[in-house]
């Protein structure tokens, strides 16, 4: 576990810094059924999606994408090499995610840890039934 603490201060938004270290504490505590697939992922924070993954995913606006799992194999989305030359990726649109925190009032790692499971989840065929009870369990755990 990281030995950054973060100090949240309400005048300003979390940083892309606060976001990483807030992920990295959000990854050691995927549920068993997605720690499996995190192992050697890198997570990584950015503001919004560039031009190219907007396109790709035929997205009308920015904010609606929270996350992105990048597969080390892939050259664009559906194509893949037959070895990977990166690492996986999980892109964590901090934009987005701060205007559902907005929203919805939730505490922000636990809103963060939510979307890696969704887009985790999603990104190796989990059903969304079995998307939902992880989320509800790891809801749970931090009541």
């Amino acid at each position: 576990m990281s030995n950054k603490q973060i100090i949240m201060n309400f005048s300003v938004p979390p940083s892309s810094d606060d976001f990483e270290v807030m992920a990295e504490e959000a990854q050691e505590l995927l549920p068993e059924e997605l720690a499996e697939f995190s192992d050697d992922l890198t997570v990584i924070v950015e503001e919004f999606p560039d031009e190219v993954t907007e396109q790709d995913l035929d997205l009308e606006d920015p904010y609606e994408l929270l996350a992105l799992y990048k597969s080390g194999k892939e050259i664009s989305p559906g194509v893949e090499r037959k070895s990977a030359n990166d690492d996986d990726v999980l892109v964590l649109y901090r934009r987005p995610i701060l205007d559902m925190w907005c929203e919805s009032g939730d505490d922000l790692g636990v809103l963060i840890r939510h979307v890696m499971i969704e887009e985790l989840g999603r990104h190796f065929d989990f059903s969304d039934d079995e998307i939902s009870e992880m989320a509800e369990r790891h809801y749970q755990g931090m009541l």
